[in-house]
């Protein structure tokens, strides 16, 4: 998201490397880590009235860990699909009173980790160059996790859409995804490029990454760094590094193509509700929510949620701002 008041700036580290074999350990690692999602049992209690079950999503390689909702009872075999992706370093598991809440207003809905976060799998990256050794190929490889990626966690989103649109309970001509926070952007970035979006929830949503070259100071430490990493000078940020006070450091320079704000224009075939705080003290909702209402063509509908701050939504203003998402998916997907 966007903050108001610059956090002190990261520093860069190199992560250990790791030696890993990079060709049949690493597909069967991948089997066991699939059929360990299926038997998986949840660690919380799931309520009655919900059908719950562990799943995997194959993202650039990558294993997503996503949990699926579903009534237990349906009321047909193909449903309307919320496809849920969680806000700056948070977890599919912080969505499952939400996840709970779209499931039993009669939804399939699937939360998922995004690379390198929760249960979900490291994107890994080569330290040196791969060697061919008796027809397998070693390398040394490094895992990037708990890291801000906007580039990356969209790519995320979409590959959950490709899954969900082929799951045997998913209507694929009825799809909607929800937002919160730093994915309240990327809700309007993904549904500009896939058009089996039909409708999107983008609650609080900073819908602008160039705040990262917004002044000379800012301009300067973003582009050093991606000058330093595209030269091998410095790594990744260090697992979950706190940038202010979030949890997970951004790779900074991937935060200058990212602005959700400039792609509203092209989502006017989707029907679009952005629930914004009246008292947002994280950015200006003038230069986000609100004006990507303004850009937009097409159903749209800006709400405002009385009397609470950003993090208001996740608590004081969860019921609201659940009813609100509910009765906008009805509308537009049931």
């Amino acid at each position: 998201m966007a903050l108001q008041s610059l956090p002190q700036l990261p520093c860069s580290h190199r992560m250990i490397p790791t030696r890993l074999l990079v060709s049949i350990t690493w597909t069967l690692t991948l089997a066991s880590s699939w059929l360990h999602a299926q038997d998986k049992q949840p660690d919380f209690k799931v309520p009655d009235d919900i059908a719950f079950r562990a799943e995997n999503i194959i993202s650039e390689g990558t294993r997503m860990a996503a949990e699926v909702f579903s009534p237990k009872n349906p009321a047909s075999e193909k449903l309307s699909t919320i496809i849920m992706s969680h806000g700056w370093g948070g977890t599919a598991a912080a969505l499952r009173p939400d996840a709970i809440i779209f499931a039993r207003a009669g939804y399939l809905v699937i939360a998922f980790d995004y690379r390198g976060w929760g249960n979900s799998d490291s994107r890994v990256i080569a330290v040196g160059k791969p060697e061919m050794k008796d027809g397998k190929l070693i390398a040394e490889v490094k895992p990037i996790r708990e890291v801000v990626d906007p580039i990356d966690q969209t790519t995320d989103i979409l590959n959950a859409i490709h899954w969900a649109a082929s799951d045997k309970q998913c209507d694929p001509e009825r799809i909607g995804i929800w937002g919160s926070s730093f994915s309240g952007g990327h809700v309007v970035y993904v549904a500009a490029r896939d058009p089996r979006v039909k409708a999107f929830v983008s609650q609080v949503g900073s819908m602008d990454g160039r705040w990262s070259i917004g002044n000379p100071q800012l301009r300067s430490y973003t582009f050093s760094q991606g000058a330093a990493r595209t030269r091998g000078t410095i790594g990744y940020p260090k697992p979950g590094e706190k940038f202010g006070t979030m949890t997970g450091a951004p790779v900074i320079e991937k935060l200058i193509g990212y602005a959700p704000i400039e792609d509203i224009g092209r989502c006017a075939k989707c029907a679009k509700l952005f629930l914004i705080a009246e008292n947002e003290e994280l950015f200006d909702n003038k230069d986000h929510a609100i004006l990507a209402h303004e850009r937009a063509t097409g159903v749209k509908k800006l709400v405002t949620v009385k009397g609470i701050k950003h993090y208001g939504i996740y608590n004081e203003a969860r019921d609201q701002a659940q009813r609100e998402a509910v009765a906008w998916f009805d509308e537009h997907l049931k």
